[in-house]
């Protein structure tokens, strides 16, 4: 039958989060993980904006492209001359 214990077989319990807490702690030093934690903040604040804001260097992504070019592609194609 099926157990519960199954269930969170995968999951990190309290004590394998202390023995991680503790190498962290080891390895940075506690003075050195408040910095740590702000300039993984700072970054991933960054990474989102980046994703909300166009590129101001890409006329497509500012609806600025080829206003001739767009037109004709929604007349069906390409005029010949």
């Amino acid at each position: 039958m099926f157990h519960l214990a199954m269930l969170y077989l995968g999951l990190p319990g309290p004590s394998e989060l202390y023995v991680v807490l503790a190498v962290i702690v080891l390895l940075f030093g506690a003075k050195k993980i408040p910095e740590l934690a702000r300039s993984m903040g700072a970054g991933i604040n960054q990474f989102k904006k980046g994703l909300n804001d166009p590129d101001p260097d890409d006329p497509k992504a500012l609806g600025k492209g080829d206003s001739t070019h767009a037109l004709s592609e929604k007349q069906g194609g390409s005029e010949k001359s």
